[in-house]
């Protein structure tokens, strides 16, 4: 597997267009549903590019449709929501690749210093401190792992 970059989208604008397209029977125009929603094409494409990477959506055409996971993931309550998104966000490999380092290291704590290292290895043209704020944005959501501003250490929760 191959590890790529993330759009830079947060974990609430992915279920915001998961709710959206719920809201239009499932399926929509992808420029359509930007106009609608007063977004730019590019931060809807982000979104959009995010739901379909965690195989919430498909995008048939011009259009972006909800598929069942992503039709399950709204009907589940909040612990059930942030479950179904962990289960997700392991499967991404940048993602993955983070939490191994958390795994492999002793106290299962390493610093955002050494993570924007990571990722400035693994993504050399890419940005990497914004790549650790996706990521973490997920993580947190996703209850996979978190960040102590205090030690300024990512940590796996208990």
């Amino acid at each position: 597997m191959s590890i790529e970059p993330l759009p830079h989208t947060a974990a609430s604008q992915v279920i915001g267009l998961l709710e959206a397209l719920n809201d239009r029977g499932g399926r929509d125009d992808i420029y359509k549903l930007a106009k609608e929603l007063n977004l730019e094409l590019g931060d809807l494409m982000a979104a959009i590019r995010v739901a379909e990477k965690l195989e919430f959506v498909t995008t048939p055409g011009g259009d972006v449709e909800l598929n069942d996971l992503g039709r399950k993931m709204l009907r589940a309550r909040t612990p059930g929501k942030k479950k179904l998104f962990h289960a997700q966000v392991k499967k991404v490999p940048l993602v993955d690749h983070l939490y191994q380092l958390l795994v492999r290291s002793p106290h299962k704590r390493v610093t955002k210093e050494a993570m924007v290292e990571e990722l400035s290895k693994l993504l050399p043209d890419d940005d990497a401190a914004q790549l650790f704020d996706t990521v973490l944005n997920w993580s947190r959501y996703a209850e996979l792992f978190s960040y102590d501003q205090d030690t300024g250490e990512c940590f796996i929760p208990e």
